[in-house]
């Protein structure tokens, strides 16, 4: 190990970090300065990795979690060569168009494995990594070939750390003995308000230790310590390990580092110069010539290691041809499924059933979708059939017991699927979405293709009342960007609904499905497995020229139905608008064609009306504005004035 070089390293990552901070008048040096030597070490010697080929599967994996310190990461990946980060970039960053973002975005650059800033996420997130390597390996590794076999690293804060998702992951990932998942704690006792002391004072060490993790401990700016401490967490391949480093935050600037202070804000002109002449930086954006030095000969020493694994990997592919092509397919994205469940007219079930035998489907011909529901398989009906449990004894399996976890379940789901080689999905009752919303923005943010199974979706729960009825949640799901709301009406939507999940590729995905039982109902369109991809198709024409079209979603397409037989004097269309975001970015002829314009529209959703009055004047608008109540499922809709005799009257009125 070249010390002085990484000293060096050490240095350039902190010149970098102070002038790019101050430039953009704006950013956290506190981080970058305090853990440069960490940086220096990870991706000066620890990290196995080839910036020439940022996506080679067996990489290591870094994720900085406290992605406040962002710099720390656009320093390190620009010294490493990694071509999407240049020295133009960094002077730009905080601004419009650089990739060096405020925090790191997953996409803007190469380096980057995830998105982080939202504190606690990132090492959730790598725990899903940490999980997705060691399902490859058990599907891919033979007894003598290893062709899966890497590690996850992240660098968490005390910030990281007092966040409720840190401790849900952290928790899953030591019952399951996720031994190659090492995070590094850079604990300086400082946060944005001041000393720990203010607010968390409880033994980091003790607590982790209680989740089955090994703790070690020791000097931040301490290289062999670090090798020493890496190398013994990496021998632990039972337990993931959290290696407490003490640190200093804002460490070579004299008047401000170990204060609050230089956590969030540049340090100033004054404090600048100070730092500079206190650490011996000569000149602006400066970078040392020995780091440059070391990490040009380091990029031939990856590729070298990258090149063995490739043979490795060649060899492999040429004795397990089956493997392969399972490898390639993995690897490749989505396949459709040979066949998805078919369904009678007259059957009555709940979707949240029918979708379990449309993920049955999926299953059968995607051996790499994994996932699973927090403590909720019988409810959500997610179980997958032959999959068998993941576990610490069993790394083949593809169903994943997560817990009453909501937050940290969704949070992995985007570390299995931006691992890649995997597809996830995730499950609990609609209402307790509300835990995981920040990790479901994420994956939007992201762009991951998560599927969200989110079952008991209305009113219609019933007898465990209002704080189990999610009245205002699919509002809140369809102002997300990115996000795929659908809400099939029956069973056979229900399967179409998850093939549509399942070709989508560019994001997450909320499949919102009912607990109670809905009949199946025959539909006139008689292309509306192609139609329902616009959102919305037409279940019952009612004439060329309807005088009323009736638009619901999910169960409230039946009741649809039940109000329209009941009505003689008018023509009445309705639509199930499965999607109705997608289906308002639809071209004008396409949305004209199936609710006409000029027509008297009424809608009808067992939820806030938020979003409606695009379609409907308020008075035609049949909604649920008010928390729900307790009892049976029938009597609550009808205290709430929620029935298709309701409906009619409105049609009527």
């Amino acid at each position: 190990m070249n010390i002085t070089a990484l000293e060096k390293a050490a240095l350039s990552v902190r010149a970098l970090s102070i002038d790019a901070i101050q430039k953009a008048n704006s950013g956290h040096p506190g981080l970058p300065l305090g853990a440069a030597e960490l940086g220096a070490f990870l991706y000066g010697t620890a990290l196995r990795h080839d910036p020439a080929d940022p996506a080679w599967p067996d990489r290591d994996r870094f994720v900085l979690s406290a992605g406040h310190g962002s710099m720390f990461l656009y320093s390190l990946l620009y010294l490493a060569g990694y071509k999407d980060l240049t020295l133009e970039h960094i002077k730009r960053f905080r601004q419009i168009g650089s990739p060096a973002a405020g925090h790191p975005e997953y996409g803007l650059a190469q380096g980057i494995e995830t998105t982080t800033g939202p504190l606690g996420q990132g090492i959730a997130t790598a725990v899903g990594m940490a999980i997705a390597e060691t399902m490859l390996a058990a599907r891919f590794n033979t007894n003598t070939r290893t062709i899966v076999n890497h590690y996850t690293y992240v660098l968490v804060g005390d910030g990281c750390l007092q966040e409720g998702v840190s401790g849900e992951a952290s928790s899953l990932a030591g019952h399951l003995g996720l031994g190659k998942l090492i995070v590094f704690y850079d604990s300086n006792r400082i946060t944005i308000d001041g000393s720990t002391d203010l607010a968390f004072t409880e033994d980091v060490a003790r607590r982790y230790e209680a989740y089955g993790w090994q703790v070690l401990r020791g000097s931040l700016y301490d290289f062999e310590a670090l090798a020493r401490l890496t190398a013994e967490a990496q021998g632990e391949p039972n337990k993931p390990s959290l290696i407490i480093l003490d640190s200093i935050i804002g460490k070579g600037a004299p008047h401000k580092q170990n204060t609050p202070e230089v956590h969030g804000a540049p340090l100033g002109p004054e404090e600048t110069a100070a730092a500079k002449a206190a650490l011996g930086i000569p000149g602006d954006f400066y970078v040392a010539p020995e780091a440059a030095a070391y990490f040009t000969a380091k990029r031939g020493e990856w590729k070298q290691v990258h090149a063995a694994w490739q043979k490795e990997f060649d060899q492999w592919s040429r004795e397990n041809p089956d493997k392969r092509r399972a490898w390639d397919q993995f690897y490749a994205g989505a396949s459709a499924p040979s066949s998805l469940p078919c369904f009678a007219l007259g059957d009555s079930l709940a979707t949240r059933t029918a979708g379990n035998q449309a993920l049955a489907a999926l299953v059968a011909a995607n051996p790499n979708l994994v996932g699973g529901s927090a403590d909720l398989k019988g409810p959500n009906a997610v179980g997958i059939p032959g999959a068998g449990v993941y576990s610490a004894a069993n790394r083949s399996g593809r169903y994943i017991h997560f817990g009453v976890r909501e937050f940290a379940m969704a949070a992995i789901a985007n570390g299995i699927t931006l691992h890649g080689g995997l597809r996830a999905f995730c499950a609990t009752f609609m209402v307790f979405s509300d835990y995981l919303r920040p990790a479901l923005r994420l994956s939007a943010l992201m762009e991951q293709p998560v599927i969200y199974v989110l079952t008991h979706d209305s009113i219609f729960v019933g007898e465990d009342g209002p704080t189990h009825q999610p009245v205002e949640h699919l509002a809140s799901f369809r102002i997300i960007p990115g996000l795929l709301t659908l809400r099939p009406a029956d069973a056979e939507e229900t399967a179409e609904a998850w093939a549509m999940a399942w070709e989508r590729q560019d994001g997450p995905t909320v499949l919102a499905l009912s607990r109670q039982n809905i009949r199946v109902f025959p539909k006139e369109d008689p292309d509306w497995k192609h139609t329902i991809r616009t959102g919305a198709y037409v279940v019952r024409k009612g004439a060329e020229r309807p005088d009323v079209v009736l638009i619901a979603t999910g169960s409230e397409v039946g009741m649809a139905l039940e109000a329209a037989d009941s009505i003689s004097e008018k023509k009445v269309r309705v639509v199930s608008m499965i999607s109705r975001e997608r289906f308002e970015t639809q071209p004008l002829a396409v949305q004209e064609a199936i609710v006409p314009v000029g027509v008297r529209v009424i809608c009808c959703e067992a939820g806030v009306r938020t979003g409606w009055e695009r379609w409907a004047k308020p008075g035609d608008i049949l909604s649920i504005d008010r928390f729900g109540a307790s009892g049976p499922a029938n009597q609550v809709a009808a205290a709430l004035g929620f029935t298709a005799e309701a409906l009619a009257a409105r049609i009527n009125a």
